[in-house]
């Protein structure tokens, strides 16, 4: 394995204002159900194909989130740029019937390599330079849908979720509070499932995640496209999904971009030790979680570090 670790604690040079951007809508099918996306081109672009990142987000998040935030820094790099809202989220899936709110593992993967299967037949897309880019939970998505996967040329991690099943149980309250969430999750998915809101305030009760923040703040994640929404039937599912112990099979060059101050950072450092492909590691001092998704210093020097990768010349 070559590993190249950068351990920045100074600012870098800001990139220059983002490029005038243009959009257009893509909706593709996967496994039966209608997902919506969006691509972003910059304003001035003739219609020559371009090098393209598919990027997707954080748990329980839709496309205008973080997802739309890097994918403007991408087109500010010359990049093309893909999103989408996953099956049963935002404006995917048939919003009458399908189950909603789910955040599920395997689902969320097979989508994912939907989204490269569709960006590669795009006229706008290289289809020899299609990058990925997962951001927090979909980091993990993103590693298992490129991993063999010939349509994907290299990969990017920006604060990546990284767990195993050590990890599950120091952040779900150890063995016991794991088992309790899992048989919480089969019984809501006996039910129909057992929807609740995904973001309150701090000490909020019945709440995904009570603890403000990016999610909770309209200046910042609770924009009107946020579903806001989680249902407990994720939780077997997403407790029983390692992808931190999917390194070994991972086969694409792999930058990755986190800090200490973010979450499960030891995650980060044990996927990074097993892998067996190319990988860039570098490490920002005292930015959160949260930070990585719109403080507009932490998002530019996180792109910065994904556009140089995407860009470098295979060996």
């Amino acid at each position: 394995m070559k590993l190249a670790a950068l351990t920045t604690a100074a600012t870098l040079l800001a990139s220059t204002a983002l490029a005038d951007i243009q959009t257009r809508t893509v909706q593709f099918e996967n496994e039966g159900s209608t997902l919506s996306g969006t691509l972003y081109l910059p304003e001035s672009h003739d219609g020559s194909p371009l090098p393209t990142v598919v990027v997707t987000g954080a748990w329980t998040s839709v496309e205008e989130q973080m997802p739309r935030e890097y994918a403007e820094q991408m087109v500010a790099r010359g990049y093309a740029a893909f999103t989408f809202d996953f099956r049963g989220w935002g404006k995917s899936g048939d919003l009458e019937n399908q189950v909603r709110y789910k955040e599920d593992p395997q689902a969320k993967i097979s989508d994912i390599r939907a989204a490269f299967e569709i960006v590669a037949g795009l006229p706008e897309v290289d289809p020899a330079q299609i990058n990925g880019l997962g951001i927090c939970a979909s980091a993990g998505y993103m590693v298992d849908a490129s991993a063999g996967n010939p349509l994907v040329h290299r990969v990017g991690l920006v604060a990546p979720w990284l767990q195993d099943a050590e990890i599950v149980e120091m952040v779900y309250g150890g063995p016991e509070g794991v088992s309790g969430l899992i048989e919480m999750g089969r019984a809501a998915e006996a039910a129909g499932g057992q929807i609740i809101p995904a973001a309150g305030p701090v000490g909020a009760e019945g709440v995904l995640m009570p603890m403000g923040g990016y999610y909770y703040e309209p200046s910042r994640g609770a924009i009107p496209a946020y579903d806001n929404r989680w249902n407990n039937a994720s939780w077997e599912g997403w407790l029983t999904y390692y992808p931190g112990d999917h390194a070994a099979q991972f086969d694409k060059p792999l930058a990755i971009v986190h800090s200490e101050a973010a979450a499960i950072p030891q995650g980060v450092r044990s996927f990074a030790e097993a892998l067996a492909s190319p990988a860039t590691l570098q490490w920002l001092e005292g930015v959160s979680q949260f930070d990585f998704y719109d403080n507009p210093e932490d998002v530019t020097r996180a792109a910065d570090t994904v556009a140089d990768h995407f860009r470098a010349n295979d060996d």
